[in-house]
């Protein structure tokens, strides 16, 4: 029987990585763990919480009722996606809102909320056969994974591909919005305090910038192979 491996794919906001970790993890027929929906789900429970005012995270506040939050995944036949509950309830619709996405960043560098979900995340791994996205995946999170990715791409790429996927889910936003939204997540996600976005020394970067996701699935599937050698996976 072929051995089972963790493998972390981290990097920029809107680089594909959810996209590429889905693909990956069906492949292999591992768990895919999304930790930016994980976060989001957070960011919406802030906000559901009144623990957002203007703008601000409450630290106080969010801290006292963060124990309150319960966040799952259910896989939805219909759509055939694994979706995001936060205490019990369907919330993937709402975390891809652009008002999560202004907070997140902030909400994600408070040091409580990141050791809830670290670990949470750890928990979901011990077993093997993960595929887990998000931006301290590699360096923090599962620093002995098997396996490590860093994706990037240029900003204006990624802002564009954020927008695409807002207006195809209804949600009426301008480009200067989205690329706004995604310089300033950078900012707050590569000089926050606690875990960082940063690329690990053993990561194999991917600059998807000019590559199509067949180009991207088949390099990274090859990476998988080598790894896993001399069983052999084919796309």
């Amino acid at each position: 029987m072929r051995k089972k491996i963790n493998i972390a794919i981290d990097g920029h906001s809107s680089c594909g990585k959810s996209t590429l970790a889905k693909a990956l993890a069906k492949e292999l027929n591992y768990l895919y763990i999304d930790t930016g929906a994980m976060y989001r789900a957070i960011t919406l429970f802030a906000l559901k919480n009144n623990a957002i005012k203007d703008g601000e995270l409450l630290e106080d506040k969010m801290k006292s009722v963060l124990d309150n939050a319960y966040i799952t995944f259910k896989y939805d036949t219909d759509s055939k996606q694994v979706d995001a509950y936060l205490n019990g309830d369907n919330v993937e619709k709402e975390i891809r809102s652009m008002q999560v996405s202004k907070h997140v960043s902030v909400v994600a560098s408070l040091l409580d909320v990141r050791k809830k979900l670290v670990r949470l995340q750890q928990r979901m791994a011990e077993s093997k056969g993960v595929v887990m996205d998000g931006r301290d995946i590699g360096t923090v999170v599962l620093p002995d994974a098997e396996l490590k990715f860093f994706m990037t791409a240029e900003l204006e790429v990624r802002a564009k591909r954020r927008y695409n996927e807002l207006i195809d889910r209804g949600i009426e936003v301008s480009f200067e919005e989205v690329l706004d939204n995604v310089k300033t997540r950078d900012h707050i996600d590569s000089t926050r305090e606690h875990d960082p976005l940063r690329q690990a020394e053993d990561a194999v970067v991917v600059d998807n910038s000019n590559l199509t996701l067949d180009e991207q699935f088949t390099f990274i599937i090859g990476q998988v192979n080598k790894t896993l050698e001399p069983g052999t996976i084919t796309s």
